[in-house]
């Protein structure tokens, strides 16, 4: 079984979702199970969904940061609207467990990081060198 795992993660998914829910209903299937694997793919469900979230935080930060840095660009709208649009998506997927394995602190470092040095030809004002902002207020509705 582990060789369909490593061979098309696909159909492999299929017959095991097939299989347990066969099992569910009282079936004896469990020799056929590939529980080794079932189980690492349950965790990286969990995993998944915790990168996402934190890639939404950070690029919701990257677009905070530009709109601060260089507030005269006619791009502020742009970045206000992504800031938006990506605090939304890691409400989409955030989960209470998350909040525990979130850094916030590091998520704008990372943020910091990327920003670029100019923006047509200008070099950024000054951000501030902390998250101004909680895991909440990132999570929460309205900015």
């Amino acid at each position: 079984m582990s060789d369909l795992y490593e061979s098309d993660i696909l159909l492999w998914s299929e017959h095991q979702a097939e299989l347990l829910r066969r099992l569910g209903q009282g079936e004896r299937v469990n020799d056929q199970i590939d529980w080794e694997n079932v189980a690492e793919e349950i965790e990286s469900v969990g995993r998944n969904d915790l990168s996402t979230v934190k890639s939404h935080l950070i690029q919701a930060l990257l677009h905070d940061l530009k709109a601060r840095a260089w507030p005269g660009s006619r791009e502020v709208p742009h970045w206000q609207d992504e800031t938006l649009l990506h605090r939304s998506e890691a409400q989409l997927r955030f989960a209470p467990s998350m909040a525990q394995r979130i850094d916030v602190g590091e998520l704008y470092r990372r943020a910091r990081r990327l920003m670029p040095k100019t923006i047509d030809g200008l070099a950024p004002l000054p951000v501030p060198d902390t998250c101004p902002f909680t895991l909440d207020e990132l999570l929460r509705e309205e900015p």
